[in-house]
């Protein structure tokens, strides 16, 4: 039998197993805010660990490494909780542990038993993780830093706090998911009324619209560009919860029934999509006087948001204009300002902006939204998504009166230049339009919403009515409404809808199980923790810290009482396995030990049968026999790898044989 040798610690701790840890990370990290305070911390911790992990000799660095792992893995999980990513950081964790078991256990080649290992780890880790999870105190989200910048010349479809269309020569539909929303007890809304609205914008500067972001908002914080909180006999976020923050006690009533349930995907904005109508079931959304829904979370993560039914119009919308709303710089498209006085003198009524400041009221903004659509319909514009770009003087001009051809944000900016040119108040609201109804196999059914469905609309202040949508998209496509049968974009979203192959079906069902975890994973927030441990705990709240540190110990016992168990199931005697694991191999071939037949006189048989497997069958039996009846020593754990690399080898040349 030759020399036993010791395995280099290269193969110890170099194997590929880390380096498919960090590609798992590096695929659960897809998405992730760069300019956040936990992205830009998880993308750099991951890129150290790659280099680490390259330059790595020692055990000790290999361990670091397994480390930096394991602790990216939970920084990532903190920021991405849609199914996907936290399925990849699940693998990514249990990878990463059977790479240290490899490192500590000499070089271990066998990757299923380690594997198995680590999955019996993670498996005891998970009641205290669980518990950790019901019971410690949840934590507010870190703070973004940065944002989104603005569309270039080249944009993809999606928001932006900036509408600046003359800029933008082609828009590519871009696929990603934006949002979701079921709708508990019911259907969704009908065609017509698949408006999302996300962003307002009201300041205008003659070639680009942009969003007011310190709105007023229904709690009183008055905020530039509006009269003021509104205060017009809404349901207080009070009444609703029954109870403040501080001592969840108080109140005690539970929130009304949720008709909207929203999944919102990563995006720069404190706002998120809503369908404008709907109470607040989350202390961490407000809604503001120009419609806005947003929510006081970190910018670039998932949110999960509820909305009850509002049994009266939404307050924003009888919210009086101001003089921003009628906001024009003269002469910076003087032949939309002639046809918008036009206008003006045939629906009389219309006020400029000083009067608007004095609280003078506009009457006529319904005769000068009918004048408009008619204008519109007969000058012959055109929907593309490719157009040149206009010119920084009058670019308004130039789209109205010579290229007659955009897309919605050219077509939206420029009906509510023209009201307020008429003396109208008029905004642009950006959000969505539309969505996929998806009825999956398990959970909810849900509408899905995608960046490609991006959509600017026009909103117009109607004296006696308040805040009328106005899609003038819907003008040029030739259809009457949003769900109009005749209209071109509900043709062809019925034909697209249509053509959905079997990868969309597929598609969709995984939506539906991430909408489902989504819920589960996003909704246990503070309050919901606050309720939980009102109904375990009762009157005996302050107990909190002491259940936690007794369900941690608990958890910690069985944890460790599961894993011993797990090992002495699964594992029991490491070197019986391997001989058990070859004797099956030989059994296929039809090689069975007869009865009272020694494992050396066997092996001295399958010699004889089994030239080929002389070499390799001798190490094996004396490996097996010097780990089971000589003395311990330093290099067992060496021993121990180079016997189930000898077992491998063997089983593979079985395996080859019997082929």
């Amino acid at each position: 039998m030759p020399p036993l040798k010791a395995v280099p610690l290269k193969v110890a701790g170099g194997g590929w197993l880390p380096w498919l840890a960090v590609g798992l990370l590096t695929a659960a990290a897809w998405g992730v805010a760069p300019f956040s305070l936990l992205g830009g911390l998880s993308l750099s911790l991951l890129v150290l660990t790659a280099l680490k992990l390259r330059e790595a000799k020692q055990r000790r660095e290999h361990r670091l490494v397994c480390l930096l792992q394991l602790v990216t893995a939970g920084l990532l999980g903190a920021q991405r909780g849609d199914l996907g990513s936290s399925l990849l950081q699940g693998l990514a964790v249990v990878v990463a542990l059977a790479g240290l078991l490899q490192l500590e256990l000499g070089g271990v080649s066998n990757l299923a038993s380690l594997l198995r290992r680590s999955g019996q780890l993670v498996l005891a880790a998970l009641p205290m993780a669980l518990a950790l999870f019901l019971l410690f105190p949840r934590l507010g989200p870190f703070a973004n830093l940065g944002g989104l910048g603005k569309f270039g010349a080249a944009a993809t479809t999606g928001l932006s706090t900036t509408l600046e269309p003359g800029t933008i020569a082609s828009l590519t539909q871009d696929r990603s998911p934006a949002a979701r929303v079921a709708f508990p007890g019911g259907g969704p809304p009908p065609a017509s009324q698949r408006l999302w609205r996300v962003l307002v914008h009201g300041q205008f500067d003659g070639q680009s619209w942009r969003s007011l972001n310190a709105a007023s908002t229904e709690t009183g914080n008055a905020g530039a560009g509006n009269a003021g909180p509104i205060a017009i006999g809404e349901r207080d976020p009070e009444a609703i919860f029954g109870g403040s923050d501080a001592d969840p006690n108080l109140g005690g009533r539970q929130p009304p029934g949720a008709k909207q349930v929203w999944l919102s995907e990563a995006n720069g904005f404190a706002e998120v999509p809503w369908s404008g109508e709907g109470l607040p079931l989350d202390r961490h959304l407000k809604r503001d006087g120009q419609g806005q829904l947003r929510h006081d979370g970190a910018v670039g993560v998932r949110k999960l948001y509820s909305l009850a039914a509002e049994p009266a119009t939404p307050a924003w919308r009888r919210q009086a204009p101001t003089a921003q709303d009628l906001q024009m710089t003269a002469g910076t498209n003087p032949r939309l300002e002639i046809l918008a006085a036009g206008w003006r003198h045939q629906a009389p009524g219309g006020v400029n902006a000083a009067d608007a400041a004095a609280g003078s009221r506009n009457a006529g903004g319904a005769k000068a939204v009918a004048l408009a659509e008619a204008w519109f319909r007969q000058q012959g514009f055109r929907y593309s998504l490719n157009n040149p770009l206009l010119p920084k003087t009058a670019p308004l001009d130039a789209l109205l009166f010579e290229r007659r051809q955009g897309f919605c944000g050219h077509y939206a900016s420029a009906l509510s230049a023209l009201m307020r040119a008429a003396g109208v108040p008029a905004r642009v609201v950006s959000g969505y339009r539309g969505g996929t109804w998806v009825v999956p196999l398990g959970g909810s059914a849900f509408l899905d919403l995608r960046q490609s469905d991006a959509h600017a609309w026009s909103e117009v202040w109607i004296e006696g009515e308040g805040w009328r949508t106005v899609d003038p998209t819907l003008w040029v496509l030739g259809g009457a409404t949003l769900g109009d049968p005749s209209s071109p974009a509900v043709r062809t979203a019925a034909a697209a809808a249509n053509q959905a192959g079997p990868l969309d079906w597929i598609a969709r069902q995984w939506w539906g199980l991430d909408l489902a975890w989504g819920e589960w994973w996003l909704g246990f927030d503070q309050r919901s923790q606050e309720l939980l441990l009102q109904r375990l705990l009762g009157p005996y709240r302050d107990w909190a810290g002491a259940l936690l540190v007794m369900a941690v110990a608990l958890t910690l016992a069985l944890g460790l009482a599961v894993y011993g168990w797990l090992r002495r199931r699964g594992e029991g005697d490491q070197l019986q396995q391997e001989l058990n694991q070859l004797l099956r191999h030989c059994a296929r071939n039809g090689l069975v030990p007869q009865p009272g037949e020694s494992l050396s006189q066997f092996g001295g048989r399958l010699r004889q049968t089994r030239p080929l497997l002389g070499p390799e069958l001798e190490d094996f039996v004396g490996l097996l026999q010097q780990l089971r009846y000589g003395r311990p020593g330093d290099c067992q754990r060496q021993v121990m790898a180079r016997l189930r690399r000898c077992g491998q080898s063997l089983r593979r040349q079985l395996r080859r044989s019997r082929s």
